[in-house]
Order: structure tokens, then C-alpha cells, then sequence
């Protein structure tokens, strides 16, 4: 384990009586979100195509699962959600040049990227809105700010995940609702693990070549950021002091869009 990934909590939130869904949480970023949101005394419900990995971190953090496949319309319809806190994280990867982008699969990152965040929150927001107090936090990327070749499907779906959340924003800021995203660099997640094998495909190189000479060309910070990391700033982002943070883009990408 890193000395990152053990570091001490630095934000002080309480929120016992707060039901959370985090999408995605049966590993890497969306894990450990849902873990500090457990800490912090919510009710968090893992939401994850992986059923039977989804049902080992709900029951190691006291909470329910929901086996689901993103890219399905009717099965994200069907689910009745009343969380108080939403936080988008799930997604996927495809590289390659647009003139070889299966269109299906762009098809499959948008709807688990862009759409499903859209319906979940469609879905969220009266609640929350009726109790006067919601935080959505979407799990978005430097990619959301800039564009990387051969990612087509994945930049456009980040880039309009930003423009949902401001909309969000601008609809939820006077009912108590804020809406936010964090925008990491490269996160050590298994999702970064095979990008990196993909890019190394892609490129004729070696994967320790991917981290060096493309992943972290741009952030003057060359390291990989820790999924603890995201996690305490989702943290911060349901704080209290947080409450006139709304439709900002928090980025955590070490300066690569300082550019």
C-alpha cells in the first residue's frame, strides 16, 4: 500500500441519516468513495455490473448492492433510487483511431457515461429536492477538459457529462442541490491498467513506456493519483463549507490542464 493510499482523513463530515448510490463501486475510484462516504456515517448503496463483487463491498461497509448493467435503458429506468447523495463513477474504456471506432461501443460508453448519469439523477432529484439537500458529484476526468487522441467515445462522453452537471447546477442551486465534478488525471485504477495495455497495443510500446511518455507527459506531478485522494475530495464536496461550491469542475490532474 502506497503512503498515499493509507493517508489520514482530512475532512471533517458528518453524514449519518444520508443515503448514498455511488455507481461503479465495486473497485478502484468509485470504491473508495464509496468507503469514505461509509466512514463519514452515510448509508451507501453500491451500485455495479459486477454483482458478486458489488454485494462483498456492500456487506464490508453495512450497505445494500444493485447489480446493473449502465448501457441498459430499462433496467436503469426500473431502479428506485432516493439517495441523497449521487456520485456517477462508473465508466469504460476503448482505444482507438475514430476511422476504427466500433460504433457500437461508442454507443455503450456514452449510455453508461453520459446517459445513465442523466437518468439517475432524472430519477434522484425530486427527492432531493423535496428535502431541501442533495450533493451530486460526477466522477469526471482531465478528459472532460481535454481531448486525447484515439478516445473519442471517452472524451465526448466526459466532455458532456461536465455540461449535464452545470445544467444540474444552474436547476438544483436554489432547492439545495449542488452538482459538481472532480476531474483526475490518470487514477490507479483497473480501468488505467488496461488503458495502459491498450495504449501499449496501440502504439507499439512497452506499458512502462504508456506511463512515462504518454500518461504523465502532461502533469507536472508525475505520479498517478490515488483513488483515496478522489475520495476525500467527494468528501469535502459533501461538506458542510462546500454548500456554495456548484457547478464547478474540481480539477485533480497535477497541471495538465494548466496548459
Amino acid at each position: 500500500m502506497s503512503e498515499l493510499s493509507s493517508m489520514a482523513q482530512t475532512v471533517n463530515v458528518d453524514l449519518s441519516g444520508k443515503e448514498a448510490l455511488v455507481t461503479g463501486a465495486a473497485s478502484g475510484i468509485g470504491k473508495a468513495c464509496a468507503k469514505r462516504l461509509a466512514e463519514a456515517g452515510a448509508s451507501v448503496t453500491i451500485l455495479d455490473l459486477n454483482g458478486e463483487a458489488a454485494r462483498e463491498v456492500a456487506s464490508d461497509l453495512g450497505g445494500r448492492s444493485i447489480e446493473a448493467d449502465l448501457s441498459d435503458y430499462d433496467a436503469l429506468d426500473s431502479l428506485e433510487i432516493s439517495a441523497d447523495i449521487v456520485v456517477n463513477n462508473a465508466g469504460l474504456q476503448h482505444v482507438s483511431p475514430v476511422e476504427d471506432f466500433p460504433p457500437e461501443m461508442f454507443s455503450t460508453i456514452l449510455r453508461v457515461m453520459l446517459e445513465a448519469p442523466f437518468r439517475i439523477a432524472r430519477l434522484a432529484l425530486p427527492g432531493m429536492y423535496e428535502k431541501g439537500w442533495g450533493r451530486i458529484v460526477n466522477i469526471s476526468s482531465a478528459h472532460g477538459l481535454a481531448a486525447s487522441p484515439y478516445k473519442s467515445a471517452y472524451v465526448s462522453a466526459k466532455h458532456g457529462l461536465e455540461g449535464l452537471s452545470k445544467v444540474i447546477a444552474l436547476e438544483g442551486g436554489d432547492k439545495g442541490v449542488t452538482s459538481n465534478c472532480i476531474c483526475p488525471a490518470y487514477v490507479r485504477t483497473p480501468l488505467v491498467e488496461g488503458q495502459i495495455a491498450d495504449q501499449a497495443r496501440t502504439h507499439g510500446i512497452s506499458e512502462d513506456e504508456v506511463i512515462e511518455k504518454i500518461m504523465l507527459t502532461l502533469p507536472s506531478i508525475k505520479r498517478l493519483v490515488e483513488p483515496e485522494e478522489v475520495a476525500e475530495m467527494l468528501a469535502f464536496l459533501c461538506s458542510d463549507p462546500s454548500s456554495f461550491v456548484n457547478g464547478a469542475s474540481i480539477t485533480m490532474d497535477g497541471g495538465w490542464t494548466a496548459r
